[in-house]
C-alpha cells in the first residue's frame, strides 16, 4: 500500500483555525480530531464536507 493513496471521508466540521480542521466522522466533537490544511483538502457537501487527504493520516487519527 502506498503511503500517498488518497481517500474521501465524509466529516462534520467542528471548528477551523488558519491552519487546520477540527473535524470527525460521526458528528460527535469529542471525538473529533484536528487534520492539518497542509495535509488535506476540505470541500463542502451539504450538511457534510468531504475530507480528501492520505489514507495513512486518516487511520492514524481514526476517521477509517
Amino acid at each position: 500500500m502506498s503511503r500517498s493513496s488518497l481517500i474521501d471521508v465524509a466529516v462534520q466540521l467542528h471548528h477551523e483555525t488558519e491552519k487546520a480542521w477540527l473535524v470527525s466522522d460521526d458528528g460527535d466533537k469529542k471525538n473529533a480530531v484536528w487534520i492539518a490544511k497542509s495535509q488535506a483538502e476540505l470541500e463542502p457537501k451539504g450538511k457534510v464536507h468531504i475530507l480528501t487527504l492520505p489514507e495513512w493520516i486518516a487511520t492514524e487519527k481514526g476517521l477509517v
